[in-house]
């Protein structure tokens, strides 16, 4: 008896988080809520305050948007680069700066080019800080608690856009300038909050990485895919992004207000999109999860592309709200299910995968604001075109599967549609 409870004594503590493991997760989810969920979601709501204040026309602020993706995009190409350069402490704590400082310079409208650099700025910490977070901080952590903790990193963008759909409209009957600039100071204090918390750049020793084995090659067909589906669910999900409160305050007649409210559903929701992604996970697996949430997005924006009833237009914002950093844990996992014994594959994968996103999400934001723009600024026809991107990602990842299980002998004829869904 007394081996047996020894045993489970001295093992239960390695499951444990540590107050080290601790505070790098904090550090973590105040990474992704300042360079992500703050830098990008905040400044949705302030598009028509930007566009009414004559601090730049609608094209302009719309295109303005587009900067932060293209940032993005840099971010998620440069990260790994940049990590060879400078301790992945160092960096991330450099990159919370930029951001932060991206929104006080922000609040000073020079001119387009400032104004564009800056968001710019801002992209580009948010694009480095997703590649880098989860891989800085995962490998310190207990393999029992992963989950957990990739679940409380990847919380931080919902966090962050619920913040920023409670604390812009507050900060808002400031000003535009106070309001760029109560960003800022937020996002100082949570860089301050994080600086001691970041991991030192070698895990510890007790804590030892899985042997690496290369995936099938029928795999690494379905990683492929899977590269390409989540840069169709960046199209998918940047009208949304750019256009959702304006959509409700300036094409519904609903006014600035209003369209913060819905905002602030949408950060709600945002919140516990991950653990409800994740949870679903857990019952069905990464594929089956991701798959439906494929599917649920394709039918929130199809129905903001032809319904403005704001019943119809509240629930479209709830399902992508929480969707929207949903998808997140569910492509890394579904990375961690076809890759199960490869550390580096994973690590790799998931920077694919994040520049794929960012990529498309870039295109997506400076080709919807051109048709957004000649368009006659038709919300409806730049929803109408997220719905197809998701919809062709749906349609890609249930023949990519199906040839996935071809490839490993699994029969698949006359296979109903609900059933190619669930498999």
């Amino acid at each position: 008896m007394s081996t047996t409870s020894a045993t489970k004594v001295t093992s239960r503590p390695k499951d444990r988080l540590d107050r080290a493991a601790w505070m790098a997760t904090i550090a973590g989810m105040s990474g992704s809520l300042v360079a992500i969920g703050l830098a990008r979601f905040a400044y949705s709501p302030l598009v028509p305050s930007l566009i009414e204040a004559h601090w730049f026309s609608a094209g302009d602020a719309v295109t303005l948007g587009a900067a932060n993706f293209a940032g993005y995009l840099a971010g998620a190409l440069l990260g790994r680069p940049l990590a060879g350069l400078l301790p992945n402490r160092a960096l991330l704590r450099l990159l919370m700066l930029a951001a932060s400082l991206a929104f006080i310079a922000c609040a000073y409208p020079l001119s387009l080019s400032w104004f564009f650099g800056w968001r710019f700025v801002s992209g580009l910490a948010g694009g480095a800080i997703m590649v880098l977070v989860a891989t800085s901080i995962l490998p310190h952590i207990p393999a029992s608690r992963r989950g957990f903790v990739s679940g409380m990193i990847f919380l931080g963008i919902g966090l962050g856009i619920a913040a920023s759909g409670t604390a812009v409209p507050a900060l808002m009957r400031l000003g535009l300038h106070e309001t760029w600039l109560g960003l800022g100071g937020l996002s100082l204090l949570l860089t301050a909050l994080s600086w001691f918390g970041w991991p030192a750049s070698a895990p510890p020793q007790g804590i030892a990485a899985p042997a690496v084995e290369h995936a099938p090659k029928h795999e690494g067909g379905v990683l492929r895919a899977l590269y390409a589906e989540y840069a169709l669910n960046a199209l998918g999900l940047v009208p949304v992004m750019l256009l959702l409160v304006d959509y409700v305050a300036r094409g519904l007649q609903h006014g600035a207000d209003i369209g913060a409210l819905y905002w602030v559903l949408y950060g709600v929701a945002s919140v516990a999109g991950p653990v409800a992604a994740g949870s679903l996970a857990d019952r069905v697996g990464y594929a089956v999860a991701y798959r439906i949430g494929l599917l649920l997005q394709a039918v929130a924006v199809g129905a903001l592309a032809v319904s403005g009833n704001p019943l119809v237009v509240g629930a479209a914002t709830v399902v992508i709200g929480a969707l929207t950093p949903g998808v997140v844990p569910l492509v890394l996992g579904r990375i961690h299910e076809l890759l199960p014994h490869s550390q580096t594959e994973q690590r790799a994968a998931w920077s694919r995968a994040t520049t794929a996103f960012a990529l498309f999400q870039a295109l997506g934001g400076y080709g919807y604001s051109y048709l957004f723009t000649h368009s006659g600024q038709s919300y409806a026809v730049v929803f109408l075109c997220g719905t197809v991107a998701l919809a062709v990602a749906l349609g890609a990842d249930i023949l990519a599967n199906a040839r996935r299980r071809h490839h490993a002998g699994k029969p698949q004829a006359g296979k109903p549609v609900a059933a190619a869904i669930r498999s």
